[in-house]
């Protein structure tokens, strides 16, 4: 439906919808629920140069209106990603992905988004920099500016596909780490990467979480992505994917209009695996009921 694409780098999505890296595997498993051909595109599993099997459990729990993860980018490595779950995917599959690429030292990103450039099956590259810079004492490269600069200045020596910067939220002042980026050559952004959260046992007061503290995400922290994007919108010329707690066709319009050219659906997805299908369903309804034509109209009208 023409009225529901949008423009991401000159790749024209049918929707805005894609669920985001973490939640939907390598996006193949979802197939058996429905034709994952509706999608906008689909953002990958994190994916590292050497094989991960993640943080020791429990490493998930569950709070109000949404919840805490720290799975610990468990994949396994970006060779046996291309070699073995690429064929899968493209099995069931017939659009480009928006290839996640997570990372701990500045070679590592710059090797892992050169293998992905080169796939076919990749349209966009999203650079997860929330990891901790092992080289730099464990500081993640996504609360400094420079760092962030530094690793999209790298990959992008390395790439001809374009590169969206994935920002994590837990900083002071996102707006500072986003002009960086862009003024390092990043083609997009990705916004936001989960808050930081923690629950604890009522019986023995010891935190459910193996990890102590893990990426809390779901409707919750839909008002802080809102605030943030609105933010970066007005700070940068590149395109944003927004993403933050949406659950319902109502998020996304909510969500492009503080800036957001296409969305990302993550928590939900583990809540209910049709959350995408539902929302790309109700999109045209809840269009008419704002009285709204094309999606591309809304991008960013809470700035004008």
């Amino acid at each position: 439906m023409e009225r529901l694409s949008v423009t991401l780098c000159g790749w024209k999505l049918d929707n805005p919808v894609i669920p985001a890296s973490g939640t939907f595997g390598f996006g193949y498993e979802f197939s058996q629920f429905y034709d994952i051909n509706m999608l906008g595109s689909i953002a990958t599993k994190g994916t590292t140069r050497e094989r991960r099997y993640g943080n020791p459990t429990p490493r998930i729990a569950e709070c109000e209106r949404g919840m805490i993860n720290a799975v610990g980018l468990q994949n396994p490595g970006i060779d046996k990603v291309i070699s073995e779950e690429f064929p899968k995917l493209k099995e069931v599959y017939h659009k480009k992905v928006v290839a996640n690429v997570s990372g701990f030292s500045i070679d590592e990103y710059v090797e892992c988004a050169k293998k992905m450039d080169a796939e076919d099956i990749v349209g966009i590259i999203e650079i997860n920099i929330s990891c901790p810079n092992v080289s730099h004492g464990g500081m993640s490269f996504g609360t400094d500016p420079q760092q962030a600069a530094e690793v999209t200045k790298a990959v992008k020596a390395v790439t001809t596909k374009p590169v969206f910067i994935k920002l994590t939220p837990n900083v002071t002042d996102i707006v500072s780490i986003a002009k960086a980026v862009e003024a390092a050559g990043a083609d997009g952004i990705s916004m936001i990467n989960t808050l930081l959260g923690a629950r604890f046992d009522l019986k023995t007061g010891k935190p459910i979480i193996a990890n102590i503290m893990g990426g809390f995400s779901g409707p919750a922290i839909k008002p802080v992505a809102l605030r943030m994007v609105y933010q970066v919108y007005k700070a940068v010329n590149i395109p944003i994917i927004g993403i933050g707690g949406i659950a319902t066709a109502e998020d996304v319009i909510e969500m492009m209009s503080a800036g957001a050219t296409a969305i990302q659906v993550g928590a939900e997805n583990c809540r209910n695996p049709y959350a995408c299908k539902q929302i790309i369903e109700d999109l045209p309804k809840v269009m008419d009921k704002y009285g709204i034509k094309t999606l591309e109209e809304i991008i960013g009208r809470a700035h004008r």
